[in-house]
């Protein structure tokens, strides 16, 4: 993970030949598990810091939840997944911070969905760590990438590869993919997950091949696949109209956040992918910007994607992408580090915004 660091935990620039200043200025090749690195640099430069705790609204935890439990997810044991966050809560509530709400107005931010701190026993075999079914850990809200049915986890965007450190510049991105061909109807890139049992993915790799060109397949399974370079994934992305964005090892996939990205309508095969999750960045009416096709009806052959997508008329194809095409702003993390404010409302500001009201609530329910 170390080459991910650089550049505030954006990685290293991407620079190409091939690509046009926006691409080489704005781009890097960023790693979903840096969330946390991202965040925490973000936080130093935020304009409303104090350090007197007594005035603060909310308290940033700045402890590396993902990264942290990463080291040890694989040939260790439960004691050793579950010490650092046990030795943190134990820091934590010795801190007179903690007595004003009891962790309340506590937040921090995690790389990993929720799922992987919530394990239930203490079999090896079992994954991930405890670290939020501690007592005192459910008092704090986590930011994290895929919330679950939990009211204290609060999911936030996937990092992209575009950081921009100007409003301009997201402007101009946004009007690149205004203007941008797309010869096909829908696309997909991901592995067919061999191993789990009815697989969506297979399915759909299976309606793209037989698609008659309407589709365009990178298949993430096959050898010197691309799928991990952001220049090869958005030349896919904004060459189509609509990405399909089905679960893979868990319900959320960061290509979400590529697609719109690209300004391309992204197709869900279940609620859990997006329309439960991202509240602060999405809309409740999420036919305004996405596709839904149920999982079992693909599965059942009640449906095939291109003639569900087909009956999409050009209209509200044209609505469905201005409408991801203004979604950019709020989901992506803008580059602070010259200093200079700018990028007003992307993904860090509104998780901010959202903690404040929530810690505020919480605050008045304590009342």
């Amino acid at each position: 993970m170390c080459e991910y660091v650089q550049n505030s935990g954006f990685g290293p620039r991407i620079i190409s030949s091939e690509a046009s200043d926006l691409w080489n200025s704005n781009w890097f090749w960023t790693n979903q598990f840096m969330l946390e690195v991202i965040f925490h640099d973000r936080m130093k430069k935020y304009k409303c810091l104090t350090n007197d705790s007594l005035v603060a609204s909310a308290i940033f935890v700045p402890y590396y939840a993902g990264l942290d439990l990463r080291r040890y997810l694989w040939g260790f044991n439960t004691s050793m997944r579950d010490s650092s966050g046990f030795d943190l809560i134990n820091w934590l509530k010795q801190k007179p911070q903690w007595k004003t709400m009891w962790g309340k107005d506590h937040f921090l931010v995690s790389s990993r969905i929720a799922r992987d701190f919530r394990r239930k026993s203490d079999r090896k075999s079992d994954w991930g760590s405890n670290f939020r079914f501690l007592p005192e850990s459910k008092n704090l809200s986590m930011l994290t990438i895929e919330s679950g049915p939990w009211e204290n986890d609060i999911a936030v965007p996937y990092p992209t590869s575009f950081h921009p450190s100007s409003d301009d510049q997201v402007l101009q991105w946004q009007n690149l993919m205004r203007t941008q061909n797309r010869p096909y109807l829908f696309s997909f890139a991901g592995a067919s997950r061999t191993r789990q049992k009815n697989s969506t993915r297979k399915e759909i790799i299976r309606h793209c091949q037989s698609s008659n060109k309407l589709c365009k397949l990178l298949d993430c399974n096959s050898v010197g696949h691309e799928c991990d370079d952001p220049l090869k994934l958005m030349n896919l992305f904004r060459s189509s109209i609509f990405c399909l964005q089905p679960p893979g090892d868990s319900l959320t996939r960061r290509s979400t956040f590529d697609s719109i990205l690209a300004g391309c309508i992204p197709v869900f095969f279940h609620p859990g992918s997006a329309y439960t999750q991202y509240l602060w960045y999405l809309p409740k009416n999420y036919s305004n910007y996405s596709v839904f096709i149920s999982a079992t009806d693909l599965k059942l052959g009640k449906v095939r994607i291109e003639e569900k997508l087909v009956t999409v008329s050009k209209d509200e194809v044209a609505s469905m992408r201005e409408e991801v095409i203004r979604l950019i702003p709020r989901i992506i993390y803008g580059d602070r580090r010259s200093g200079v404010e700018s990028v007003e409302d992307d993904a860090f500001d509104l998780a901010i915004k959202g903690v404040l009201k929530r810690v505020d609530r919480l605050r008045g329910s304590d009342l």
